[in-house]
């Protein structure tokens, strides 16, 4: 008998990359306020939507947020602050 594969639901992720950045935006401005100095790179991994915030100047001290965000139900996975 041949298995028969069926689509997992993580192999789409139904949260957008639109939709991944407004849930790490709203966490951030609670811990940040201003964001202006900050360059966004999000990313989708296999463990999920990764969206860092990295320093424009890169001789300022401190640094940004960094999350990692389901891709299915958009849950912060984790998340990290350097400041």
């Amino acid at each position: 008998m041949a298995a028969i594969e069926t689509a997992r639901p993580t192999d789409r992720p139904r949260v957008s990359c639109h939709q991944a950045l407004q849930i790490a935006q709203a966490d951030a401005e609670l811990a940040y306020r201003d964001l202006s100095g900050y360059r966004i790179i999000v990313v989708l991994d296999e463990d999920g939507w990764h969206v860092d915030y990295e320093l424009t100047k890169p001789l300022m001290a401190g640094g940004g947020p960094h999350y990692i965000i389901d891709a299915v139900n958009g849950t912060i996975l984790k998340k990290r602050y350097e400041q």
